[in-house]
């Protein structure tokens, strides 16, 4: 008989933990009887056949008292659904599914909390909770895993990688033609994520807008939810919004990263960017600043301490690692002028020196081809077999 889990995530909207939750379920299935719980199964962005969903109907509310009245609500039937189905495990993905499924733990299932973002560790009313009633709790990166431990003298940790499926990447690149504005013979630099401050476009923007000074052929292109208003008159403002294409959210995002040739990220705070992966698993070089957490862990084969890395870009300015090209996070406050800070300019030279360079752009390029198979399938699923097992 196979062994009964529960995932728990909040929508199945285009996004990264949703994307690892349907995973997730899909590689379990020889092994494990699946059963995804949703708190709103509306505009569903991935393909969800086979798959057991199950909608509680209780999806987003605005005001205070109702989003508090509805995490009862949730709770509840999450909680009826556990004993109905009797899971060996429940596994949430992200702070609001595990806010549900800490409240609604019963005695027969263990309980399982993913945390997503490095974000959800500084929620110290919400790790509070989660430190009483989780059974264990998986980060995403390694970097997540020690700062719980430092800052909660919590150990019933580990970190789960995220998973992708790099032969379908690749056969989804190539399932949708696309144009950009400027034709094809352009050096295309990329990047995804929605309209966000946690994103740091404007860093992104103004390093584009330096290296277009000396790589006359670049273009950048932001693939992403949101209106990126404040972006667009960045760019226009620093004379580059023709150079600058916001394609908005694509449902075929991978045949635009086949295109491009380094992928970019500016992030102030991530958790594991699957994007950063899924660009590598395509063959872009990739060019990021060191935030909280996992662009170290991805890029680089060894992992430094906090102490080595600020002694490197002390002496450096950037790292060239193994993987991938690091430089030091940058600051985090939204700054939308069209001053360029020391920072922004030592990664634009990177990025440059990366561009000028063909033999070096390719050295990198199938370091990270390479890199992107690490994250497979197999590894994720024996990982999640054994903990089961412990």
């Amino acid at each position: 008989m196979k062994r009964k889990i529960m995932l728990i995530v909040p929508m199945l909207h285009q996004g990264g933990y949703e994307r690892v939750c349907l995973t997730t379920a899909r590689v379990l299935e020889p092994f494990c009887d699946v059963s995804v719980i949703v708190f709103d199964s509306a505009d569903i962005a991935y393909d969800v056949s086979g798959i057991k969903i199950t909608d509680i109907g209780l999806g987003v509310r605005k005001r205070k008292l109702a989003k508090i009245i509805n995490v009862i609500r949730r709770s509840i039937k999450v909680r009826k659904l556990k004993k109905q189905l009797g899971p060996e495990v429940a596994y949430s993905f992200g702070p609001t599914a595990n806010l549900v499924n800490a409240l609604s733990r019963t005695k027969a299932s263990k309980t399982w909390l993913g945390l997503r973002s490095y974000e959800d560790i500084c929620h110290k009313v919400l790790m509070r909770l989660f430190i009483r009633q989780a059974d264990l709790i998986i980060c995403c990166a390694r970097q997540m895993e020690e700062d719980l431990h430092k800052r909660y003298h919590f150990h019933k940790t580990t970190t789960l990688y995220n998973l992708f499926d790099l032969d379908q990447i690749r056969q989804e690149s190539y399932m949708k033609e696309v144009e950009f504005p400027w034709g094809e013979d352009v050096t295309c630099l990329i990047s995804m994520g929605r309209d966000a401050q946690l994103k740091g476009f404007w860093h992104m923007l103004k390093v584009f807008s330096v290296v277009r000074e000396s790589i006359k052929d670049a273009r950048l292109v932001i693939l992403g939810a949101g209106s990126f208003a404040a972006s667009r008159k960045l760019a226009e403002q620093l004379g580059i919004q023709e150079y600058v294409y916001f394609a908005g959210m694509q449902t075929a995002p991978y045949a635009f990263l086949r295109k491009a040739s380094v992928y970019l990220l500016t992030s102030n705070i991530e958790g594991f960017p699957n994007a950063i992966v899924e660009g590598m698993a395509l063959g872009l070089a990739a060019v990021s600043v060191d935030c909280l957490s996992g662009p170290a862990e991805i890029l680089l084969a060894e992992p430094l301490t906090d102490t080595e890395r600020r002694k490197r870009y002390q002496e450096e300015k950037v790292i060239w690692g193994e993987y991938g090209i690091l430089l030091p996070a940058m600051d985090a406050e939204e700054n939308y002028d069209v001053h360029i800070t020391a920072a922004q300019k030592d990664m634009a030279a990177a990025v440059i020196k990366l561009l000028s360079d063909q033999e070096l752009l390719k050295k990198y390029q199938e370091a990270a081809v390479l890199r992107a198979g690490d994250f497979t399938y197999d590894a994720y699923v024996k990982q999640f077999i054994s903990l089961l097992d412990s």
